[in-house]
């Protein structure tokens, strides 16, 4: 992915970075609501039970919508 940076010697993540806070900045200034999740899903959760998992996202208020998502990856 060309927005990947990890574990790239020239760029590293300062571009991604700067492309967060130019969002976060956007979303503050015109007043809508922003949500920022960072995944890794390769090999993230080996050991972590999927059902945990989203039974914790629940718990703590998740909107059903994203933990739809986030059960549709495994």
């Amino acid at each position: 992915n060309p927005r990947q940076r990890g574990f790239i010697r020239a760029a590293g993540c300062s571009e991604n970075l700067k492309l967060l806070q130019t969002i976060i900045r956007s979303a503050k200034r015109e007043h809508r609501p922003l949500g920022v999740v960072f995944v890794d899903i390769a090999k993230a959760f080996d050991t972590v039970s999927h059902q945990h998992i989203l039974y914790g996202l629940q718990q703590r208020g998740v909107d059903p919508h994203i933990i739809s998502l986030v059960s549709n990856m495994y």
